[in-house]
């Protein structure tokens, strides 16, 4: 008779590969980041939820994508066995999720800095772009040492 841990290790690992392996990962933690965001913080309308849940469903595949590939963890999965395989893949999940997060707080940051200047012109909003990102970027200037008398 085969050992109950081998055998449930193997059905999930099955499992998991009969639901898209990876990319039913991806596609649950995507999901999942999202559906807790906009709970946290719902959207003020459906054109922001609709923007909202694509840029962190894309925050989760995209940014999940970079972090796998930049620490090389999908190479190492190559090494494991199946019941560690799961729990790997499990834990990649949590990383696909926690990269999604941020999606939507950007969403809301941009939407709620669009709308405060809506009635301005192209002009006006490029100006407000350049101070903004100008006082990021450069430091102020350092005053000018005064010359002895």
């Amino acid at each position: 008779m085969p050992e109950p841990t081998t055998s449930s290790a193997a059905a999930g690992v099955a499992g998991f590969k009969a639901i898209g392996g990876a990319a039913g990962a991806a596609a649950a933690g995507a999901g999942l980041a999202a559906i807790v965001v906009m709970l946290m913080t719902p959207p003020r309308s459906a054109r922001e939820w609709a923007v909202g849940l694509i840029c962190t469903v894309l925050g989760s595949i995209c940014g999940g994508a970079y972090v796998l590939i930049h620490f090389d963890l999908v190479t190492r999965l190559g090494t494991m066995h199946d019941n560690e395989l799961f729990v790997a893949l499990a834990a990649l999940l949590g990383l696909v999720f926690a990269c999604g997060l941020p999606g939507w707080a950007i969403v809301r940051w941009c939407f709620t800095w669009m709308e405060r200047r809506k009635d301005k012109d192209i002009g006006e909003v490029a100006d407000d772009v350049r101070r903004t990102i100008g006082g990021i970027v450069s430091p102020p200037a350092a005053p000018t040492p005064k010359e002895p008398q």
